[in-house]
């Protein structure tokens, strides 16, 4: 079950030894060493931030939303949940959440899924899938290594046929997630850049991220 917000507890954190806006439809990606804590701001609210990790000493291993779901008995990302990889390792932690939940089923959108949902007129735009490649292709990665990701502060429901509802986002403007990795990892983000769907509010924004040393 999703945390509310009056069960939220702030994870107190020294001053950062990163900071760094991501501008509206961009990507970002960085090198974190085990312990760091990695904060996603939503700036100005309802803006999805598609997110992946790989493991820096071996990008093969990176990032599970399978063996997330399974290992935790649900399908939702918030406060507590284990990040996962495909051998089973932990990658991360979701540390602190203000927003309550996120998805991790939806996946990335696509030029060939927009054209597919949208319509011939969308398949020339931007899409998260593509901000993936651009960024791993800086760790010597191909669009072969990019998987199912995390969509912080992407509202995505499971009707009661089993079907996935991408509506309008609940997150609000400074809602945070804090992520501690439990391994030297490579963090890759898509701040999405889709306008065909509400789960930006159909008006992409920018987010914040910064990254804290280990509390001890």
């Amino acid at each position: 079950m999703a945390a509310t917000r009056s069960e939220i507890q702030p994870v107190a954190l020294p001053n950062p030894i990163y900071e760094q806006t991501v501008a509206a439809t961009r990507p970002w990606s960085r090198p974190m060493m085990r312990g760091q804590i990695l904060r996603i701001v939503d700036l100005e609210g309802q803006q999805a931030v598609d997110t992946l990790f790989y493991k820096a000493a071996d990008t093969s291993e990176r990032y599970s939303a399978q063996d997330t779901i399974v290992g935790q008995g649900g399908p939702y990302v918030t406060t507590g949940t284990r990040l996962m990889s495909n051998r089973g390792n932990v990658l991360a932690r979701v540390v602190a959440d203000s927003c309550g939940r996120h998805d991790t089923s939806a996946g990335a959108c696509s030029c060939e899924a927009n054209t597919v949902r949208f319509g011939h007129h969308t398949r020339y735009m931007h899409a998260c899938r593509e901000n993936f490649i651009l960024e791993a292709a800086k760790y010597g990665m191909t669009k072969r290594d990019i998987v199912p990701n995390i969509n912080f502060f992407m509202n995505v429901p499971i009707e009661a046929d089993g079907g996935l509802a991408i509506v309008d986002g609940v997150s609000k403007p400074g809602d945070h997630v804090d992520i501690r990795v439990e391994d030297d990892v490579i963090a890759i983000i898509s701040n999405c850049p889709q306008i065909n769907n509400p789960c930006n509010g159909f008006n992409p924004t920018t987010v914040r991220v910064l990254i804290f040393d280990p509390l001890d």
